[in-house]
């Protein structure tokens, strides 16, 4: 009977506001999330939530610790999104806080080890050049998810971050020093190295 009652009455109030959300520009959401309006922070968690995930489980080794990382990525978003300016898009922008939360994690399972991401000797000899585009985009296009996602995590760590910080957040080789702490030229390296690596453990494909 109350059921039939709320029907007679109409879209309820929240549903009417996450309607209205849905068909705001971005623009307009993101500047309602940074007067921490929760609806619009949950129409960014509606529209980015996959891809966030997405890019936490390429870097990361397990589905587990990929959710834990996306759930601290929408919480810390609370806090941060102020500090957006639009300088860059923002799926650009969210997506290099969740590459530093992975980072962040990453770096507190390797504390009393080595770096992650020290480069192997000889590897500066690298030239900035190897920074243009690859065919590997095209690859990528065209290999199976699953299968792209398995050959990923097989890859060595200090491989598989920089490959995804720069073909699944698309960072500049600056962009992945900075926020790797390491010269231009060494991310041009393991990223070089990656590929190959990649290219070895995808199937290969039929001429």
């Amino acid at each position: 009977m109350d059921a039939k009652r709320n029907n007679a009455r109409g879209p309820q109030p929240r549903e009417v506001k996450t309607k209205q959300m849905e068909g705001q520009d971005l623009e307009s959401v993101i500047e309602r999330a940074q007067g921490h309006d929760t609806e619009a922070l949950g129409e960014i968690h509606r529209r980015y939530v996959r891809r966030v995930f997405g890019l936490c489980r390429y870097m990361l080794d397990s589905r587990e610790s990929a959710e834990d990382a996306t759930s601290e990525v929408f919480l810390k978003l609370q806090r941060s999104i102020e500090s957006y300016n639009g300088s860059i898009p923002f799926p650009r922008w969210l997506l290099r806080v969740a590459g530093n939360q992975c980072i962040d994690i990453l770096g507190r399972r390797r504390r009393g080890r080595q770096g992650m991401v020290e480069v192997e000797d000889g590897a500066g000899v690298i030239e900035a050049t190897s920074a243009e585009p690859s065919p590997l985009g095209t690859l990528i296009s065209m290999e199976e998810k699953a299968q792209l996602q398995a050959a990923i995590a097989r890859l060595p760590e200090n491989y598989r971050v920089p490959l995804v910080l720069r073909y699944y957040s698309e960072l500049s080789y600056d962009e992945i020093g900075q926020q790797l702490g390491l010269q231009r030229n060494h991310v041009a390296a393991l990223i070089f190295r990656g590929k190959q690596e990649l290219r070895r453990k995808l199937p290969h494909r039929s001429k």
